[in-house]
């Protein structure tokens, strides 16, 4: 009869312990799809701010199409990704191409005094704050789970549970000394 209860006693804890892990997992999982998601909305964002701006710079370098040609492909590889690796290579793309744009309008000084000009560079520059912040909780996020995934006892258990590690959001070195340059308005 002892050995009955010791044999239930175990059965209990581990089962007890699988329903724990599967929550915890469960709970990371869902923290990191809601992260990914709070990413995807602001570059959703920024990718309706960038044809006002590309417009209102536009009207004053009509000439500089090559740099209006590459912020659209940029933002349409931006829209059309899918993924983290697939969106974090758009985002190195689109980064260099706004930098461009930037550049541009800087060597108009009418331009930089355009009221509309400076709104959308001004949301812009905030919808950046929030992609790079979006960013930092989305890999926080799949620290979390990576972690746990990886560490023993969960790991015997995350593989058969569907489990797996997920892929941060990652600049490459160029981009991402560029992100952490603010974009610049002079006046």
């Amino acid at each position: 009869m002892t050995a009955l209860w010791i044999v239930l006693g175990i059965i209990v804890i581990v089962v007890i312990f699988l329903w724990g892990t599967y929550n915890g997992l469960v709970r990371l999982k869902v923290r990191v799809d809601e992260a990914w998601s709070d990413i995807t909305v602001q570059l959703k964002r920024r990718a309706d701010l960038i044809p006002n701006l590309v417009n209102s710079v536009k009207g004053y370098a009509a000439h500089e199409s090559g740099v209006f040609e590459a912020v659209t492909a940029a933002r349409a590889n931006m829209v059309n990704a899918s993924g983290v690796k697939e969106t974090a290579a758009a985002e190195n793309q689109l980064q260099g191409a706004l930098k461009s744009l930037f550049a541009v309008a800087e060597a108009y000084p009418d331009l930089k005094a355009n009221q509309n000009f400076l709104q959308l560079q001004a949301e812009l520059v905030d919808t950046e704050d929030k992609i790079q912040a979006a960013r930092r909780f989305y890999n926080g996020g799949v620290r979390d789970l990576n972690t746990k995934v990886q560490m023993f006892p969960t790991n015997v258990f995350a593989g058969m549970l569907g489990f797996t590690k997920r892929d941060f959001f990652e600049l490459d070195e160029a981009a991402q000394e560029q992100a952490e340059q603010p974009v610049e308005v002079k006046f």
